[in-house]
């Protein structure tokens, strides 16, 4: 049977012992998978205010996150065909031609094609885009460690080598 449900009329002023609300459905899953959820419900807010809090300190430099992504991948690693930059960052092809469209337009990067393979197109910074990331990437790394700062450096190594270990046995 269907509860039954009225229209919303702003907050209840309906004394919580006498509420006739049904309870909450019965636990019917194990302590491992509830250990499990629990471990993946942290790991997804953990990752949340992380992402959150790095998106907030990319706008600062006028970017988005994908895009300070592809800037910061080109500037250590050097120029990339796009497919290989989209395995690094864990997009798609599509998401990293929509984000290389954004940054050629802004001068930041080009698309060469390959003289000897021409279904093979590279990324390579501009002089534009390597100045902005030799500028932004220290204030960057400091950022990153300030907020990775609530762990100690020992811990630091032990979550990476657990959320590695995680993504390897998940098939990642």
């Amino acid at each position: 049977m269907r509860a039954r449900c009225r229209p919303w009329a702003g907050p209840s002023t309906s004394d919580p012992l006498t509420d006739t609300r049904t309870e909450p459905a019965e636990r019917t899953w194990s302590a491992d998978e509830e250990r499990a959820l629990r471990l993946w419900i942290a790991l997804a807010r953990a990752y949340s205010t992380v992402a959150r809090a790095v998106s907030t300190k990319v706008a600062e430099y006028g970017l988005t996150t994908p895009q300070f992504g592809i800037l910061e991948a080109l500037h250590h690693l050097g120029p990339l065909p796009l497919g290989e930059l989209a395995d690094k960052l864990l997009v798609t092809g599509g998401n990293v031609t929509y984000v290389m469209d954004r940054l050629e337009a802004q001068g930041l990067v080009e698309r060469c094609r390959s003289e000897t393979d021409r279904r093979v197109v590279t990324a390579h910074l501009t002089e534009a885009g390597r100045a902005l990331v030799a500028e932004v990437f220290p204030g960057h790394a400091a950022y990153i460690a300030e907020l990775m700062g609530t762990l100690d450096a020992g811990d630091q190594d032990e979550a990476r080598d657990l959320l590695k270990r995680l993504g390897k046995g998940i098939g990642g």
